[in-house]
C-alpha cells in the first residue's frame, strides 16, 4: 500500500518508533514500542489489534506516536482485512479489531458464543471512492445504477458504450478489493445489492495493488479509500457520483461529513473487547487512539468526527476500566 503522507508525518518524529514490517493487505503486521503523547501507562505488556485495511494507517500512525511515549508497550497492527479482523477478534487472538463496516450479525452471534463482550466506538468517516484511469476522459461521472450496471455479474456490460452511448467501445477492466475487505462488503451492501460481482474483476486485499491496476489502463475502474485516493490522485481520478438528489458529487471532507457524498461516505471503527480493557496497556492504547483518531484521521486522507463524538466515545471507555 501506498502511505506516502502517512510516512512524512512519521518522519517530523525526533524519537521514531520501530516498525518491523508495514502491513500490505496478506495479514502482515507494523509493530511499534518506543516514546511522546499524552497517555502513558506503567510497566509493560502487548496490544493485539488487527482488521481493515482502509483502518490501517490511522492505526499504524497512533501506534508509532503512542508507542513514543510507551516504549515498553508494544502495539502489533495487523492487516487481514475487516472480515478476518473479526475472524481473529472472535477466536479470541486480539484486542482490538479495525473495521470499516459495521460489525454483522452473524459477527455478533459469533462473539456472544465465545463469550467475548466488546464495545463498538467509531473513530473517523471515510468517502469510499470509485476511480478512473488518469487519462479517461468520457467518464465525467456516474450514477448508482451505472455502477450497478458496471459491477453486477450479468448486466452485459463489458464495455464503456454498454454504460452510456458515446463512451468508448472498449472492454471495461474492473479492480476491486477482495471479499474479507470490509471495503468489499459496503460496495456489496450499498451498490450490489447483494448480487453476484462481476466475475471479470480482479480481487485483492492489497489496496496496491489496485491502484497499480487502474493507473495501468484507460479503460480501468476501481473502488478504495479516500486516503488511499489522496496518496495517488497524480495517477488516477476520482469519479463524481449522483446522490440521492440527483447532484454529481466528489468525495472530499465537506461532502463526506455532511452526508452530501451518499451512499459512499462511510464510518470507520475500532471494536475493543471488554475484558481486554483491563489491562493497563490496552485501556491507554485504546484511550490514546480516541484523543488522536481526529487529528490521525486528517493527516492520512480521512475526515474527523465532531469533537463532541470523541468526548463522548472516551466517557464510554472511562466507564469500561
Amino acid at each position: 500500500m501506498n502511505f506516502g503522507k502517512l510516512s512524512k508525518f512519521a518522519m517530523a518524529l525526533t524519537i521514531g518508533a520501530t516498525l518491523a514490517a508495514c502491513g500490505n493487505g496478506d495479514g502482515t503486521t507494523t509493530e511499534s514500542g518506543a516514546e511522546t503523547g499524552s497517555t502513558t501507562a506503567t510497566g509493560s505488556g502487548t496490544v493485539l489489534v488487527d482488521g481493515s485495511s482502509t483502518v490501517f494507517p490511522i492505526m499504524e500512525g497512533v501506534a508509532e506516536e503512542f508507542s513514543i511515549a510507551n516504549p515498553d508497550i508494544k502495539a502489533t497492527i495487523g492487516v487481514s482485512g475487516t472480515g478476518g479482523g473479526f475472524e481473529k477478534f472472535i477466536a479470541g487472538e486480539t484486542d482490538i479489531s479495525n473495521a470499516s463496516r459495521p460489525i454483522k450479525d452473524e459477527e455478533i452471534a459469533l462473539l456472544e458464543e465465545a463469550g467475548i463482550e466488546y464495545t463498538e466506538f467509531q473513530i473517523a468517516l471515510d468517502g469510499l471512492t470509485v476511480v478512473v484511469n488518469s487519462d479517461n476522459d468520457w467518464v465525467d461521472q456516474l450514477t448508482i445504477e451505472e455502477l450497478a450496471m458496471i459491477w453486477t455479474e450479468g448486466t452485459g456490460v463489458e464495455t464503456w458504450a454498454d454504460v452510456r452511448e458515446g463512451w468508448p467501445e472498449e472492454k471495461i477492466e474492473l479492480f476491486s478489493p477482495g471479499t474479507d475487505s470490509g471495503t468489499y462488503d459496503y460496495f456489496d451492501e450499498v451498490i450490489l445489492d447483494g448480487e453476484q460481482i462481476n466475475k471479470a474483476a480482479s480481487l485483492s486485499e492489497d489496496d496496491n495493488v489496485l491502484v497499480q491496476g487502474v493507473s495501468g489502463s484507460a479503460n480501468a475502474i476501481g473502488y478504495f479509500g479516500y486516503a488511499y485516493f489522496l496518496e495517488n490522485s497524480d495517477i488516477v481520478k476520482a469519479v463524481p457520483i449522483v446522490n440521492g438528489e440527483g447532484v454529481a458529487v466528489t468525495p472530499n471532507d465537506v461532502t463526506v461529513q455532511d452526508g452530501s457524498y451518499e451512499p459512499l461516505s462511510r464510518p470507520l471503527f475500532i471494536y475493543v473487547k471488554n475484558e481486554s480493557l483491563k489491562n493497563e496497556s490496552v485501556y491507554a492504547f485504546t484511550k490514546y487512539t480516541l484523543e488522536m483518531a481526529a487529528d490521525m484521521a486528517a493527516e492520512v486522507g480521512y475526515v474527523a468526527l465532531p469533537a463532541e463524538t470523541y468526548e463522548a466515545a472516551l466517557t464510554t471507555l472511562e466507564g469500561l476500566k
